[in-house]
């Protein structure tokens, strides 16, 4: 069967290349027995994959279970999926088969794979390496014909490194693996999904269908979708059913969306998805506005330190006029130094950075420069530490300038 057929039968809406590629390859497998390994975040549809496994397969006319893992008690699911014998344990009244026996010349599929007990591990492992396992409480083995197809939106590599699952494991179930996109990352996709979705909630509820506006429908493409597809069509339903007036605008569709994951750029790096995989455009993002960041507490610092100077200007024979001219040639100098970073000119403004005239005066900037780390160091004792967090700049910098002018402490 084509990819254009697979989707019409089994219900998937969208173009996107890497969606299609997962079809094509989920085909091109299901006449063999390999284990698949199908990986992708919550709601993306994963279990629809290895329905078009089975129904690909010469094991279409055999059982077809599907198990979810993370939903089985730790405590029964050996017995769930390997069966058990009378007496086994407290409660086991008769014997009983389990999946792996009562799907025996079909397919089982596996969801939330990762989510098994490492003790489960080792007999699911069994089972891929010679097709034998024992029941609860029996010491006879018995033989099974299965196709085995899991998924997971777990990282297994950093579960390895957790000690949460075992490696063995890992690769014997990713023989052949296939990675759902997430719904963000298919942005021509999801307005079709949603006119999919909303017309199937009309004829279910017997009303118009939803109409959304041109800024509803960027806002739509826009969202970050964490939920993804799953998460699209139950706020299309929401908004099906509470919403009396079926033209859409971006007003009314931010009402049904979590504040938290509005738009998708730039995504930068929060505690919540330490697990998950950042992308370098996003690694990008945060080193460009943490530097721009670091500019404008440094340019805070040396306005400072140079206004401090102000102060004590009839000391030292210093004019206000050119102590504002350093002021801005040194902020230029920082600027330069940090690659160009954009800074806008209201940030300067509100620092107190006004163009200043231009005096035809011989001034050191290494003079000035090492003044300011002398008095820094002064201020705290020598504390390197604590001086640079004064100056605006790390400490290994300042260490490099201490040496560079011979600075004594």
């Amino acid at each position: 069967m084509d990819t254009q057929t697979i989707k019409q039968r089994f219900g998937i809406t969208g173009h996107d290349p890497y969606l299609e590629r997962a079809i094509q390859v989920a085909v091109q497998v299901a006449p063999t027995d390999l284990t698949v390994l199908i990986s992708g975040e919550s709601g993306t549809g994963k279990e629809v994959f290895p329905k078009i496994i089975h129904q690909s397969s010469a094991r279409k006319h055999g059982q077809y279970i599907a198990v979810n893992c993370g939903a089985i008690p730790e405590g029964t699911i050996d017995s769930e999926l390997f069966g058990h014998e009378k007496g086994s344990f407290t409660g086991a009244h008769e014997a009983r088969k389990g999946y792996f026996e009562v799907a025996d010349g079909g397919t089982i599929f596996l969801d939330e794979v990762a989510e098994l007990p490492l003790s489960t591990q080792v007999r699911l492992l069994r089972v891929l390496e010679s097709g034998e396992f024992m029941k609860v409480g029996s010491s006879k083995m018995i033989k099974t014909d299965v196709r085995i197809v899991v998924a997971t939106n777990v990282n297994i590599p950093d579960a390895i490194e957790k000690g949460k699952f075992r490696q063995d494991l890992y690769y014997r179930l990713n023989t052949v693996p296939i990675t759902i996109p997430p719904l963000r990352e298919r942005k021509q996709d999801i307005f079709t999904l949603f006119k999919r979705f909303s017309i199937d909630f009309a004829e279910k509820y017997r009303m118009p269908p939803l109409q959304l506006s041109d800024d509803a429908i960027g806002l739509l493409e826009n969202y970050r979708w964490p939920g993804n597809i799953r998460q699209l069509k139950n706020v299309t339903e929401q908004i099906s059913i509470i919403e009396k007036q079926k033209y859409v605008s971006a007003d009314v569709l931010k009402r049904y969306l979590p504040q938290d994951a509005t738009v998708s750029l730039p995504v930068l790096y929060n505690k919540e998805r330490e697990d998950e995989k950042i992308s370098e455009r996003d690694l990008l993002y945060k080193v460009l506005f943490d530097m721009k960041k670091d500019i404008i507490e440094l340019k805070k610092t040396v306005s400072e330190i140079l206004e401090h100077d102000l102060q004590d200007t009839p000391a030292s024979g210093m004019s206000k006029s050119l102590v504002k001219n350093y002021n801005a040639d040194l902020l230029g100098i920082l600027d330069d130094g940090f690659g160009n970073i954009d800074i806008d000119e209201q940030e300067d403004d509100q620092l107190g950075f006004q163009p200043s005239e231009v005096i035809d005066e011989n001034l050191s900037l290494e003079k000035k420069e090492i003044d300011m780390i002398k008095r820094a160091l002064s201020k705290h004792y020598g504390k390197r530490k604590n001086a640079a967090k004064e100056l605006g700049i790390s400490e290994r910098t300042l260490y490099r300038k201490i040496k560079e002018y011979n600075i004594d402490q």
